[in-house]
């Protein structure tokens, strides 16, 4: 059985969304842009999670654009503005790359100056150079509400209060991506213009995601076809990845303040008993409010990529950083932006618990972490040759953010 600690990447499906979804995989079908029964039936289904997810996000039903997942609602947000509205973007230096990646192509194709802030050791972006970076030009800030390495709450009120100050006229849009299983986002981003949740962490479908409109706001599609969504994003619904959405949130709701107890005094004996076990091993930007679920650490003398293979052998799923970066030998753009070296950056591990976490799962991490580590030592700290293919390089080079701190 599989300690599966790598909530953070994608949840396993919740029951409640597996039920909601399998009308929907079997003998339901209609295309909600239709006319007839079938049709209405289907675009009913999505209307009742629309009105689901705009109580979440704290808008109203109509400003809800489902996608594709987090990935496409961050870009929809970012790019879609840009297109609308040419302007600088101001971004953090430790956004999801679907953020950074985004705003960096936007500077490429000339809609704006990419200006990314830096964040101290804290994981805390740069109060001081974020206003540095905001003048009446800036057509678009992001900020996430909770990084997805290292677990680091933003301080997003003061971010939001800067911006309305010096860019009047931008729009202010957060990932809150992370956020969704331990905290209020209609409260926690009260403040933001638009907001950008994926299913699949929560307990709901991979394939599935959604961007609210808190505010109006103009932007362009990223795509052309049908008049779907008001016309801001083309394509048939995928409505069993909707109504899947859903049910997880309702679920999510309904559960979390048990759960952001019940997890986070796990996670809390889980990065105590690592740290009190494995010689070298440091919690990243202690002290700071972190969501409940991440366990997040560097551990000197060892390489993450030979870490996390050993784990895999021993029964637990974890990661060192971001899954869109797994097995890429690059270190974590993350960590360089909060000041750590390049062998620091490389020794990460990121342990993530959610709903299904079970203290049997944080027990077998607490064995399996300090005996791999203890092998990788002993045999030099490294992969051997056929420890595995290197990734793909990372989007984002580091060297490209830290000139831009």
């Amino acid at each position: 059985m599989t300690a599966y600690l790598d909530h953070a990447a994608t949840t396993p499906l919740r029951p409640e969304a597996r039920v909601a979804m399998e009308p929907w995989l079997g003998g339901r079908y209609g295309n909600p842009s239709g006319s007839h029964s079938v049709a209405r039936a289907a675009r009913a289904a999505v209307d009742e999670a629309r009105d689901v997810v705009a109580h979440v996000l704290g808008t109203a039903p109509g400003d809800v654009v489902f996608t594709s997942g987090g990935t496409e609602a961050a870009n929809l947000a970012v790019l879609g503005r840009v297109r609308a509205a040419p302007g600088p973007l101001v971004v953090s230096a430790i956004e999801h790359h679907c953020v950074l990646n985004a705003a960096l192509a936007a500077e490429r194709h000339g809609s704006g100056e990419a200006r990314v802030v830096g964040v101290g050791k804290d994981g805390v972006m740069d109060l001081a150079a974020l206003s540095g970076a905001l003048d009446r030009s800036v057509s678009l800030v992001s900020v996430q509400l909770v990084n997805n390495e290292v677990g680091t709450l933003q301080p997003f009120d003061e971010v939001a209060r800067l911006v309305r100050r010096r860019s009047p006229g931008a729009v202010l849009h957060t990932d809150a991506v992370q956020a969704v299983p331990w905290y209020d986002v209609s409260l926690l981003a009260a403040q933001a213009d638009i907001v950008s949740i994926s299913a699949h962490k929560f307990g709901g479908p991979q394939g599935a995601g959604a961007l609210a409109f808190r505010r109006p706001v103009r932007l362009e599609p990223l795509f052309f076809g049908g008049p779907q969504e008001r016309e801001r994003r083309a394509g048939t619904h995928n409505v069993a990845g909707i109504v899947g959405l859903a049910a997880a949130l309702v679920a999510t709701l309904a559960e979390r303040e048990s759960a952001v107890a019940r997890v986070g005094a796990l996670r809390k004996e889980l990065c105590a008993g690592l740290l009190a076990g494995v010689p070298g091993s440091r919690e990243t930007a202690p002290g700071q409010e972190k969501a409940p679920g991440h366990c997040h650490l560097v551990i000197e003398g060892i390489e993450s990529e030979a870490l996390l293979m050993l784990l895999d052998g021993s029964g637990v799923a974890a990661s060192a950083g971001s899954a869109c970066a797994s097995g890429a030998m690059e270190p974590s753009h993350v960590l360089r932006a909060m000041g750590y070296s390049e062998p620091e950056a490389m020794g990460a591990l990121r342990l993530t618990l959610g709903h299904t976490t079970t203290a049997e799962e944080v027990r077998t991490a607490l064995r399996a972490v300090p005996e791999a580590v203890e092998r990788l030592r002993a045999g030099g700290g490294r992969p051997n040759s056929a420890g595995g293919a290197p990734g793909a390089p990372a989007l984002v080079p580091v060297a490209h953010l830290g000139a831009r701190r």
